[in-house]
């Protein structure tokens, strides 16, 4: 069996994603939120977007354009893990379909994927030792939409 002259030779397993009816358009929005992302393949016929494969930060995905037999459910999400506050905001504003929706760094795009938009802070407090902190900063994150650093950081310190 022939290797994909696209495929990453350290990753075995590529997530494949099923769109209704706007592949090219979802695979173009994501590859714009980031910044070491590109589009691999796009195959077409009669002019539409069929498959596509691109990669968003070294993850490979696969894509189809199935139609509308299937959706998305939030059972399987893409978890980003974010550095800064700032890149919390952005991706969460990006990629929302509804900022004012989601749970716990938990949002839908306008496609219907769900993505967790989770800073690297919320592991490091809800990981302390101390139960109580750890306790107060999941406290915290259960009655946040989008992820705020400061605030986990709030309530770790118990102020």
């Amino acid at each position: 069996m022939e290797k994909n002259k696209n495929s990453n030779p350290n990753q075995k397993i590529t997530p494949f994603l099923w769109f209704n009816n706007n592949l090219e358009e979802a695979v173009n929005l994501y590859v714009s939120v980031f910044s070491n992302a590109k589009i691999l393949n796009m195959h077409r016929v009669g002019g539409k977007v069929l498959t596509a494969t691109f990669q968003l930060e070294g993850q490979r995905f696969m894509a189809l354009q199935g139609g509308p037999q299937y959706s998305f459910t939030p059972a399987i999400s893409l978890f980003v893990d974010c550095s800064t506050q700032d890149e919390v905001d952005e991706l969460w504003n990006k990629l929302a379909a509804d900022p004012e929706q989601g749970q716990c760094g938990w949002l839908k795009d306008k496609f219907g994927l769900s993505w967790q938009i989770i800073p690297s802070a919320l592991g490091e407090l809800m990981g302390d030792p101390d139960r109580e902190k750890s306790k107060r900063v999941m406290d915290a994150m259960l009655k946040m939409k989008k992820i705020d650093i400061a605030g986990l950081r709030k309530a770790y310190d118990n102020k």
